[in-house]
């Protein structure tokens, strides 16, 4: 009898599958909360002749819990149809580009936004709104932040919407990071590494774009009974955010390539906290994680209590986390960044505790102001404004889970626990500086995509 086991299936849909979520109250409207939801990951610049777009078979989501359950109470969903002008061209775009409705854009994509609430109430925000065109070069669109500041739409109650191409701004060296934790600034600890001094870190993400939906709303409208925002330590001031994708249940392809969908939709994807489905969800069971709803994450609760990365930690940097590699009781500080929110009392003059239902949600307590002077570390950094408490875009959310992981944030719930010098040290080594277009100050806040002129594709020299 063969001893072979068919390996477990893993989703790869660049289209549907959500990169990254943001939740932050916004800096230059304060009296509103900004939603991201990134999509089509790692994109080059130079993408032609079939530029990226969102998928048009796709139901995108943004999802908001102000009750603590791990359910939607109110769900933003976006459809997205692309428009041909011209269909015996193979081109996007047959001169220059200066606005959203040039004839010379051959390969247009409009988008409907839809508020879902919990009772099953659907009111339409929003219809045929233009997306921009990708960035293609300084011929095609010399004007593009022009072109992005026309996607930028003002819906009726105070919201705001864009969806389209923006600059990757999550900045991460994923080649040391799953290189065996072959961290760059400590290459001469690691146990495995031939090199003897420490090099800084390499941002993957530079020079490449993804797909954004943004949405700017009155915090009145995401909170539990309309509560404006006061007291911090009020339950009320917590919601939760996480992101999905879906697609129809049913699939059909001719002989022709041509295919036709029905049923109802699936979920195929989702996406609360940074790097939990990637680095605490194992490989079996990453298909069954993104098809349920954060309320069933106490079915994954125990990769957040024994994480994989904190046992592998001391083996790659040998005699650098001795207090980690003794410590074998359950995370009960990651249950709560990650799972819970952290309770009052943990951090002084701070929660964002959404109850006892462990679910894998951005948490954001939205009576917390902007930071005058913000810290990338987030609370981390004594910043209670960013990560964990929502994630803004510059926030250094690998720095942030690497240093809880290896044992900074246990004296948080365990004040029997010393952590390692090295938790405190610990990165990949980059930080905004490593984003080369820059954030903007205002919606949507993440930079200019790079354009294929000018960031071709890196080839060996």
């Amino acid at each position: 009898m063969s001893s072979h086991r068919e390996a477990p299936e893993i989703s790869k849909d660049p289209v549907a599958d959500s990169t990254d979520v943001y939740a932050f109250v916004s800096p230059d409207a304060c009296e509103t909360v900004t939603l991201i939801a990134n999509y089509l990951p790692l994109q080059g610049a130079a993408g032609g002749p079939n530029f990226y777009e969102f998928g048009d078979d796709v139901l995108y989501e943004i999802h908001i819990d102000n009750d603590g359950d791990g359910r939607p109470d109110i769900t933003y969903q976006f459809r997205f149809e692309v428009e041909l002008s011209n269909p015996d061209t193979f081109l996007y775009n047959t001169g220059q580009i200066l606005s959203l409705d040039s004839a010379n854009w051959n390969r247009k994509q409009f988008y409907t936004v839809t508020k879902v609430e919990a009772g099953g109430r659907e009111t339409v925000l929003g219809r045929h709104l233009a997306c921009p065109p990708c960035n293609i070069g300084p011929l095609s669109t010399p004007d593009y932040p022009s072109l992005a500041s026309a996607a930028v739409h003002s819906l009726d109650g105070g919201r705001k919407v864009f969806a389209g191409q923006r600059a990757e701004g999550f900045y991460v060296d994923l080649g040391s990071i799953f290189d065996l934790g072959n961290l760059r600034p400590f290459q001469n600890l690691h146990s495995l590494n031939v090199f003897s001094s420490p090099a800084p870190g390499v941002n993957t993400t530079a020079d490449l774009n993804v797909h954004s939906i943004s949405l700017q709303v009155p915090i009145t409208e995401l909170t539990r009974g309309g509560w404006q925002p006061g007291d911090p330590g009020d339950p009320r001031a917590v919601i939760g955010v996480w992101t999905s994708a879906s697609r129809r249940q049913a699939r059909i392809r001719s002989a022709e390539s041509r295919h036709v969908e029905s049923g109802p939709f699936v979920q195929v994807s989702r996406l609360g906290n940074p790097l939990f489905n990637e680095v605490l969800v194992p490989m079996s069971r990453k298909d069954e994680w993104n098809s349920v709803p954060p309320s069933d994450d106490k079915n994954f609760a125990q990769y957040v209590a024994m994480p994989e990365l904190a046992k592998l930690l001391p083996a790659l940097y040998p005699g650098v986390f001795p207090n980690l590699a003794a410590y074998t009781k359950p995370r009960a500080d990651l249950l709560a960044i990650l799972l819970t929110g952290i309770p009052t009392g943990v951090v002084p003059g701070f929660q964002n505790f959404t109850g006892s239902t462990e679910a894998d949600m951005l948490r954001l307590n939205v009576a917390v102001p902007p930071a005058a002077n913000p810290n990338i570390l987030g609370l981390v950094g004594g910043d209670a404004a960013g990560f964990p408490n929502g994630r803004r875009v510059f926030d250094d959310v690998v720095t942030v889970e690497l240093r809880a992981i290896a044992g900074l944030t246990l004296p948080l719930v365990d004040k029997t626990f010393t952590p390692d010098a090295a938790a405190g040290e610990i990165t990949d080594g980059l930080t905004p500086a490593d984003v080369k277009n820059p954030y903007l100050t205002t919606f949507p806040y993440l930079g200019v995509p790079y354009d294929g002129y000018n960031n071709p594709p890196k080839t060996p020299s």
